[in-house]
């Protein structure tokens, strides 16, 4: 296989290793209807074609039209809860007999009472919500009330970002694969490096960021009039995991210079870090923070941001109006989710889970040379695979021959940035699951590891 990027799982998914897979399957109605959604949809990068055909989901699992289960360790960030949980899908079907949907104009008693309890959670004067149906819309609503709040409409974000697929999220994120044969986009967008310490430009062997907040005032005092900086607190995608000096840096600079910090928290709030939102480890008040997938408990789109009590000042100004933004379904969903992870201290559960991680990701990263790196909190978590340690030469046939090795098992993920194998199971995982999941992914790296390719 070629290791050109435009051949590697997660781009175009035509690599060698998805025909294999395609072979694997044999299950004539399964090709039928592979067949079928490559005849009838747009064929778009990071989809197309599709890995196989589901008929259910329950708990950590999907199934397919096979009957063959899956335990999902990706779904797409909005399965903190698993899939078809009682307690959700209860309120959610009541609330269709009550109040399926609201018109612009109408507000409703779920929308208010979502729109506190974010309230109550978030810290100092976060205290104003708007809701939208997705997280590229939250995107965009954020970076409108940041131009109307500093009068400024200069960003900076980081390279390889991503913020959602409409063409003002992409154009503040760092995503190639979104940006290809767009054209000209939205002016005035500035991108520095993302934190991180095992590869990048101003990567150390003291494991040190702070070289990256530095950049990032050194790019604020040349470029000036720079409104707000867009960031994943953590970022999702391969797993990157800033230290607290940076974050402290950063908030520094950002007050320092009269820059709006938008925390972009989409995928990784609502207890995936192990706490309800990721900048609760890090101790700073951003000044708008962007939510989304999970918010919906993986029933229901739905997406908001909330920003400071200081920052409600467009009243004459559509920074949304979107059909669905306030949705009772979403919003009895979004109650529903919060509740369940507070009643049953999925929050303490998680952080307990995340030092088993740890523990068994290590102990893999010591038995397998072609692990050069573990990143992770939680049961957010990147393992990071490489042809040798030293040059750090990303090992992307390998990454590839695991995921098609841990998916004939029975283990869904995805792999970033061609060689970041990126785990994130459901919340409520039991521990026996996440040993069976990680006995897979050990069985995957060794056949891996001996050369053999899926």
């Amino acid at each position: 296989m070629s290791g050109s990027p435009l051949r590697t799982e997660g781009d175009i998914n035509l690599s060698a290793s998805r025909t294999a897979w395609y072979a694997v399957i044999e299950h004539p109605e399964t090709r039928q209807y592979l067949d079928e959604d490559a005849r009838y949809f747009l064929h778009q990068s990071l989809s197309t074609p599709c890995l196989d055909v589901l008929a259910s989901c329950h708990d950590i699992y999907l199934t397919d039209i096979r009957g063959k289960e899956y335990m999902d360790f990706h779904g797409n960030n909005v399965h903190q809860l698993g899939y078809g949980n009682a307690f959700v899908l209860d309120r959610v079907k009541a609330q269709m007999d009550q109040l399926a949907f609201s018109p612009r104009r109408y507000t409703n008693i779920p929308a208010i009472t979502l729109a506190k309890k974010l309230g109550d959670l978030f810290p100092g004067d976060l205290k104003r919500v708007l809701f939208a149906p997705g997280g590229s819309s939250a995107i965009s609503m954020a970076l409108k009330l940041a131009r109307l709040v500093t009068g400024k409409h200069k960003i900076i974000s980081v390279w390889d970002s991503f913020h959602g697929a409409s063409l003002d999220a992409i154009a503040a994120g760092g995503e190639r694969d979104f940006r290809k044969g767009m054209g000209p986009l939205a002016p005035g967008v500035e991108r520095i490096p993302p934190p991180t310490t095992y590869r990048g430009p101003f990567s150390s062997t003291n494991d040190s960021d702070i070289a990256y907040a530095d950049y990032l005032e050194y790019v604020i005092e040349k470029e000036g009039d720079i409104g707000a900086f867009l960031i994943e607190t953590m970022r999702n995608t391969d797993v990157q995991i800033p230290s607290k000096a940076y974050w402290k840096k950063v908030r520094e600079i950002c007050t320092r210079h009269h820059v709006l910090l938008i925390l972009d928290e989409i995928p990784i709030a609502f207890g995936r870090t192990g706490k309800m939102f990721a900048f609760e480890h890090y101790d700073i008040e951003p000044d708008i923070v962007c939510l989304g997938k999970g918010l919906g408990a993986g029933v229901i789109p739905m997406a908001g941001i909330v920003a400071r009590e200081s920052h409600n000042i467009a009243a004459e100004v559509s920074l949304g109006h979107f059909t669905f933004e306030k949705s009772p379904l979403g919003s009895v969903a979004a109650l529903a989710m919060l509740e369940y992870i507070e009643e049953n201290n999925l929050l303490e559960k998680v952080r307990d889970d995340g030092r088993f991680m740890r523990e068994q990701l290590d102990r893999l990263q010591q038995k397998f040379p072609l692990i050069g790196d573990v990143r992770g909190i939680g049961l957010l978590w990147g393992v990071e695979l490489v042809k040798d340690r030293k040059t750090k030469e990303k090992a992307v046939q390998e990454a590839e021959t695991v995921m098609y090795e841990c998916l004939q098992q029975g283990l869904s993920f995805k792999v970033s940035q061609g060689n970041v194998l990126q785990l994130s199971p459901p919340l409520i995982i039991t521990r026996a699951q996440l040993s069976a999941a990680l006995t897979i992914l050990e069985n995957a790296l060794d056949v891996a590891s001996r050369g053999i390719s899926f």
